[in-house]
């Protein structure tokens, strides 16, 4: 059984928008560099016994992709 698709080329049909707001791309980007920043942070916000940097939270995105690779 076979459909058959036809467009419709009313001159009254709306036209849909697509060019996207500003704001809908500098949200995401602005969040992103908020949360790079508290993740990087200054040593003199975080615990004495805590460890600094990106590499405890690459060691752990690396564990839940290998785990979640099988």
């Amino acid at each position: 059984m076979s459909a058959v698709f036809r467009r419709s080329s009313a001159p009254g049909a709306p036209r849909l928008r697509t060019r996207l707001p500003w704001w809908a791309l500098a949200l995401p980007v602005v969040s992103f560099i908020a949360l790079l920043a508290l993740v990087v942070g200054s040593p003199e916000a975080s615990a004495a016994s805590a460890r600094q940097g990106l590499a405890p939270l690459l060691r752990i995105l690396a564990q839940l992709l290998h785990g979640a690779a099988w």
